[in-house]
């Protein structure tokens, strides 16, 4: 059974749970989504996309 989630819907429920129970202030969150949203758009969002997908095609191959 394969199941694909999106790395943004994962780091979305990363950071409402540090927010929930580990007290993140919501301005603190906000910068984190917007240092995101810039980061995806400079030079540098394929090269780490690129990195994401290596990362994940690496974990799917591991023989648990």
């Amino acid at each position: 059974m394969t199941i694909a989630v999106s790395v943004v819907v994962l780091l979305g429920v990363f950071v409402f749970l540090l927010w929930r129970y580990a007290r993140l202030p919501l301005w603190q969150a906000a910068i984190c989504a917007a240092f995101g949203y810039y980061l995806a758009s400079s030079s540098l969002g394929p090269d780490i996309g690129n990195g994401l997908r290596a990362l994940a095609r690496f974990v799917a191959g591991l023989e648990l």
